[in-house]
């Protein structure tokens, strides 16, 4: 089996952060996984998306066109990458910076208001998490090993996000909307 999963939004929402993430959450799961960060020039407020592709076989290439899960953080990405998912796949949404539903009926839309979670509950720039706590409870990607992922991607300096970073992935992990 074999998932191509792309994750997108603007530079400074931690999508590269999100996706390498997932890929320590494949790898730490006995899978076969691709990540491939991409961003525009500005690292704050340029464009940004990895893709990652997690499988029990190898992976061939790292590019993701058509992708089975679709995390979108901002409104271009959603216009960008929507008609690119794959018929039957997930799109997960951050309903607090994106207004539009989506226009397709052959994919599972989720709606998620993660920067407004994230913010009322002090950890303001963990969007991110919340909205990966949410796609992995709804895909099953990565969550037997999310913690020991987790400290992979967390530096030893910043130990103390470690915590918060759990408190993020929980709640969107638990949001029913």
């Amino acid at each position: 089996m074999t998932t191509q999963i792309l994750i997108a939004g603007f530079g400074g929402q931690g999508v590269l952060f999100a996706g390498k993430f997932l890929a320590y959450g494949g790898l730490l799961s006995g899978k076969q996984v691709s990540w491939l960060p991409s961003y525009g020039p500005e690292m704050r407020g340029g464009t940004a998306n990895c893709s990652i592709i997690i499988s029990d076989e190898p992976v061939g290439s790292p590019i993701v066109a058509n992708p089975d899960v679709l995390m979108v953080m901002n409104l271009p990405s959603l216009d960008k990458y929507e008609n690119a998912t794959v018929p039957g796949g997930k799109i997960f949404i951050d309903s607090t910076l994106i207004a539009r539903k989506v226009e397709r009926t052959d994919v599972d839309a989720f709606y998620i208001p993660a920067t407004k979670m994230a913010q009322d509950a002090g950890y303001p720039t963990l969007a991110n998490m919340v909205l990966m706590g949410k796609m992995m409870k709804e895909t099953g990607l990565g969550a037997d090993c999310l913690e020991a992922a987790l400290k992979k991607v967390v530096s030893a300096k910043r130990a103390e996000l470690l915590e918060v970073n759990l408190k993020a992935l929980k709640s969107g992990y638990d949001y029913e909307g």
